[in-house]
């Protein structure tokens, strides 16, 4: 990964991704500026979906891949998992453990993976006390875990020292400047734990409501712009002080 002065570590979907237009005016103003800022993808997709999704969307192409809501860390030139972090996060790792436990919530759907790095359900909207109920016994079993519920449906069940944010701050330590500007960006909740790293933020203005727990802090821009146009505003308020507009956690 090249060290850039600039870095933008950005979730894909509904966020650096959804609206092609906000997308070609973030890339047309970092153009403009002659900024060219390395690019960290950070989703809850698995490798070959979020390849796909940056074909699709016809996204720059990253320096660094993390993928599955933060427990699986590439290089984007080789596709070469990061061994560091995969063997550091799986040492208490227990998949099987985990879906013994799922087998008492039938409302938990399991989603299709290619792999066990992450143990994902999907719930009907409004079930929330039974992902509770879920997180509770898997709490009182002892199975070690990172729990993620997100925009009402998406249950992720991660190794217990993984997550967006311990990922991304390894990677930042690992592969940037040490001096580089950051801005980090997200739209739900397997967001939060990044956008609470000590680094400059943004939820977008179409973010999803439970980012409104976060609480208010200099570090956490909450844009009115939607999509990539939010990660400009944000990125004009941090970095480029004479495009300003409006004060910082509003």
């Amino acid at each position: 990964m090249k060290r850039k002065d600039y870095l933008l570590a950005t979730d894909l979907d509904n966020t650096l991704a959804g609206d092609p237009l906000a997308l070609q005016g973030l890339l047309n103003f970092f153009n403009k500026e002659e900024l060219d800022p390395a690019l960290i993808y950070v989703t809850g997709r698995h490798l070959d979906s979020a390849l796909e999704l940056m074909e699709k969307e016809q996204l720059p192409a990253p320096d660094l891949w993390i993928t599955d809501v933060g427990t699986a860390i590439y290089d984007a030139d080789t596709l070469t998992e990061d061994t560091e972090w995969h063997n550091r996060i799986n040492e208490n790792w227990q998949p099987s453990a985990i879906l013994r436990m799922a087998k008492n919530f039938p409302d938990l759907k399991r989603q299709e993976l290619p792999h066990s790095k992450r143990i994902s359900f999907t719930v009907e909207p409004g079930n929330s006390k039974t992902v509770r109920l879920f997180q509770e016994n898997l709490e009182l079993e002892g199975i070690p875990h990172y729990f993620v519920f997100s925009s009402d449906r998406d249950v992720d069940l991660l190794p217990e020292h993984s997550g967006k944010g311990q990922a991304v701050e390894y990677a930042l330590k690992r592969y940037a400047a040490p001096h580089a500007k950051v801005l980090l960006a997200g739209d739900s909740g397997n967001d939060s734990q990044m956008l609470s790293l000590p680094f400059p933020s943004v939820i977008v203005g179409n973010a999803q409501p439970e980012l409104n727990d976060l609480p208010s802090h200099p570090l956490i821009y909450r844009s009115t712009a939607h999509f990539a146009g939010g990660i400009q505003e944000a990125w004009e308020h941090y970095h480029m002080p004479s495009y300003k507009t409006k004060p910082i956690g509003s």
